[in-house]
């Protein structure tokens, strides 16, 4: 069966784009709202997302944590912040590879800002029978697309009720 490499889903903040930019396109942030991200560690002096930049994040589901490395390849602030993770391990990222790409994108709307957050898969070298098994096995039967579906869902509803809930 055919896997599905690529999930979204959005939501409407009452804030103002570059205010969500902001909080999103901090890569230490992120285990404030996503249910598997506990936060990361950004390689090198700057802070503020750039084009380039590396980041270790750190992750857990259930008892399992990993750490993956990642590298910003958008930052246009109040429009898009995205990066691609391409290493993986227990403490350290130490097998290099393909793993995923995070986008999150951001509209103006009345009132607010259309969030949409796009996972996709870059495992495209794995044949989709080994990565569904694997996905099944690692995320308690489903596959990543649609266990992403569920991350992106909650991640988007807690960034929502934290920015609503800070503003003036």
């Amino acid at each position: 069966m055919p896997r599905t490499l690529s999930i979204a889903d959005s939501i409407v903040i009452e804030a103002a784009p570059a205010a969500v930019y902001a909080q999103l396109s901090d890569p230490t942030a992120m285990g404030r709202w996503s249910p598997e991200n506990l936060g990361a560690t950004v390689r090198g002096d700057r802070r503020g997302a750039y084009v380039g930049m590396v980041f270790e994040g750190r992750n857990k589901r259930g008892p399992v944590r990993w750490t993956t490395r990642c590298t910003v390849t958008a930052a246009d602030p109040a429009e898009r912040f995205a990066f691609r993770v391409h290493a993986i391990g227990l403490r350290r990222p130490l097998l290099p590879g393909p793993i995923a790409t995070w986008e999150y994108r951001f509209e103006p709307e009345a009132g607010g800002t259309r969030v949409t957050e796009v996972w996709t898969d870059d495992r495209r070298r794995w044949p989709d029978a080994v990565a569904n098994t694997f996905d099944r096995v690692v995320t308690g039967g489903k596959t990543f697309a649609q266990f992403q579906g569920g991350n992106i869902r909650t991640t988007l509803q807690r960034l929502k009720a934290a920015l609503e809930t800070a503003a003036p």
